[in-house]
């Protein structure tokens, strides 16, 4: 029954945009019944990932196919299962929310091709989660690559979205390449295109050291592991913002399922595999919050935010793998628990945080933190929420985001005192204070954000356009924020299901797992019910001071200085507030300033602009590429002239090299 469920919810969220072609003539209705659609089909799935959670041995189906190698092999365990959550709930509140930022009746066959595309990405995406078998595995990757990329390149008319759009097709198929070669020798080693078959690899063939690396590579360009993280920032915010939310908190976690995934086929795998992946997700997680420091787009910072966050869940990931190579159950559940706890709580609080952009962004038509500021006014609740966001996803209790960081300072915490335990990586250890940096850093970048976005007063003509969103777009917002609250103060109702991922994944008892489960679970749980009584006596406090001043107090203008006329040239920006820590990482960064000094006495006209562009994609591969480019052209036309018969002359050459190397390798 759950696996039926399940296969339900990939064919109708799938099959939902042709909804609003079938009723395009009335665009309200046809958007509506789209929407309604897909969030069915995410209800039905979720059920049936909840069915099989609860289910002791976990539901399959397997069916030939006439495709050479290929099965229609779905499986539903406790990690795929916990993968569909997020997977199918977060598209589910982008088609509702879509009903008021990206309306049919007003946007017309765009409208229509986005719900498509939408549908399309989010049940390909559910399939990749539960295929069982590589050739319909890759196949359900290609397509939601695809889709994704007509997602991206929306708005086609857009310089920016074409670029971005082209940018993340080229980054999608090298790592699809990858992933090809991956399977190729997966089921070389195996036998079997079956995940089944692969179970129980060993690491220690001459393959496991390629086939890891291809892993990593492969899926780790998907996630944005940095530094192949370069397709990110560009297609998170060139797309529409529910887009966005779908991209940024879940199609990034289809490459940490993969890497997960395939991870698991191995016995004992080596401690350099966890080491390796510990310390990419460290990289990935300073220099990611960093970025995001310096950023002035609003949609960009959240989008290097989530470079951060794959690295945590990384270091979650290879924690774990360090405890399968050491033998240490408790290691393994913190580090496995941990990561995809905070796949799935990112997936919710970075949703809300986009679909809050996108209430900005819809009310004042700007992305610039520059030219906002004041919103807090005429979106009391859009900011509201967005602060919740915010909130969780700096980590602090009792939301969820605190819950899963929790679980993988633990792990690395583990690795510091268990010393007995062999082999022994003492560089894990400073999985503590890596955290306490990135979450430091995270808090002061939305001290930036809500500052700049929400406080003070409007820097330009666009922050007086604010106003609140419609129902629409408020409702999946709280939605959001309730499973950020829910999640962070009750804990306990998620560990049992993490404690089966981990206890399938290691191929170990789940009774083994039990007790440093209910003892993270219960830590976890009294950090965040001190965080929330100590919120609640400071909630508490302040309606007791607005009742013990009776009389409304007189407001004033933020960020005054003394001016008896202060204007909002003399408030704090999102460059100057974030200046001083953002030096600390010159670094990295080759950043771009463009200076208007003041001159005179009484100077009127001012200013200072600065961007950081992103050092893979902007410093380091489009101006070799360019190069490259410059290169092959000279040699084109110094050594073929343009003639035919050199033309003919290269390809011939080329067939005889390539006829000559297959003759080489037999």
């Amino acid at each position: 029954m759950s696996l039926a469920l399940a296969i339900a919810a990939v064919l109708l969220t799938a099959s939902s945009g042709a909804l609003s072609v079938a009723f395009r003539r009335q665009p309200d209705r046809a958007q509506r019944l789209a929407a309604g659609a897909l969030v069915l089909g995410a209800l039905l799935g979720m059920a049936g990932a909840g069915m099989a959670l609860a289910s002791p041995v976990p539901p399959s189906l397997d069916v030939g196919w006439q495709a050479p190698f290929a099965r229609f092999a779905v499986r539903l365990d406790a990690l795929s299962a916990l993968f569909l959550f997020p997977v199918l709930g977060v598209p589910a509140a982008g088609a509702v929310y879509g009903l008021g930022y990206f309306p049919q009746a007003r946007h017309g066959a765009r409208a229509v091709r986005l719900q498509i595309w939408f549908g399309l990405v989010t049940g390909s995406m559910a399939l990749v989660c539960m295929a069982a078998n590589a050739i319909l595995f890759l196949l359900a990757w290609e397509v939601m690559a695809l889709a994704a990329f007509l997602l991206v390149l929306t708005d086609h008319e857009e310089p920016e979205a074409q670029r971005a759009a082209f940018v993340y097709l080229a980054s999608a198929h090298v790592g699809n390449l990858a992933l090809f070669a991956l399977f190729v020798l997966l089921a070389r080693e195996a036998g079997s295109w079956d995940f089944a078959r692969m179970a129980g690899l060993a690491a220690t063939t001459p393959a496991a050291p390629w086939l890891f690396g291809l892993a990593l590579g492969g899926f780790g360009l998907k996630a944005g592991l940095m530094p192949l993280h370069f397709w990110l920032p560009g297609a998170h915010a060139a797309a529409p913002s529910h887009v966005s939310a779908l991209m940024s908190g879940v199609l990034l976690k289809t490459g940490v399922y993969g890497l997960l995934r395939v991870t698991g086929f191995f016995e004992a795998p080596p401690a350099s595999w966890g080491m390796a992946l510990f310390t990419v997700g460290a990289v990935s997680g300073v220099l990611g919050v960093a970025f995001a420091l310096a950023q002035h787009d609003l949609k960009r910072l959240l989008a290097y935010h989530s470079v951060e966050n794959v690295g945590i869940i990384a270091m979650g990931a290879g924690l774990a793998l360090l405890g399968r190579a050491r033998g240490d159950g408790a290691l393994v559940l913190l580090g496995l628990s941990g990561a995809v706890l905070h796949t799935v709580n990112h997936a919710t609080f970075k949703a809300l945080l986009f679909l809050g952009a996108g209430a900005v962004v819809h009310a004042t038509q700007t992305r610039d933190l520059d030219h906002l500021g004041g919103l807090a006014r005429a979106m009391p609740r859009t900011a509201a929420l967005f602060l919740v966001g915010a909130a969780a996803i700096s980590g602090l209790p009792p939301l969820n985001g605190f819950v899963s960081e929790w679980l993988v300072a633990l792990a690395s915490v583990r690795t510091a005192f268990d010393l007995g335990a062999l082999p022994h990586p003492h560089a894990a250890a400073l999985g503590v204070p890596v955290l306490a940096l990135i979450g430091g850093l995270a808090a002061a970048c939305f001290a930036k954000v809500v500052g700049a976005v929400f406080l003070g007063n409007g820097r330009s003509p666009h922050a007086a356009l604010g106003h609140e969103p419609p129902p629409s777009m408020l409702a999946p917002m709280a939605a959001l924020a309730a499973v950020c609250f829910a999640i962070g103060l009750l804990p306990a109702l998620v560990i049992p299901s993490l404690t089966r991922a981990a206890a399938q994944w290691a191929r170990l008892p789940e009774a083994a797992l039990a007790a440093p489960a209910a003892e993270a679970a219960r830590s976890a749980a009294r950090l965040s019910a001190v965080a929330a009584v100590l919120l609640l006596l400071v909630a508490v406090l302040v309606l007791w001071r607005r009742r013990s001043l009776g009389a409304r107090q007189p407001a004033a203008e933020t960020w005054g200085c003394g001016f008896t006329a202060p204007t909002p040239r003399m408030q704090y920006t999102g460059s100057s507030l974030a200046e001083a820590l953002v030096i600390r990482f010159g670094w990295v960064f080759f950043p771009r300033a463009r200076v208007i000094p003041p001159a005179g006495l009484f100077p009127r006209r001012a200013a200072f602009s600065s961007s950081v562009p992103d050092t893979v994609l902007d410093v380091g591969i489009l101006p070799a590429l360019g190069s490259l480019a410059r290169l092959a052209g000279f040699s084109r036309a110094a050594l073929v002239g343009g003639r035919v018969q050199f033309q003919a002359l290269l390809l011939l050459c080329g067939l005889i090299g390539l006829l000559a190397w297959l003759y080489a390798s037999g």
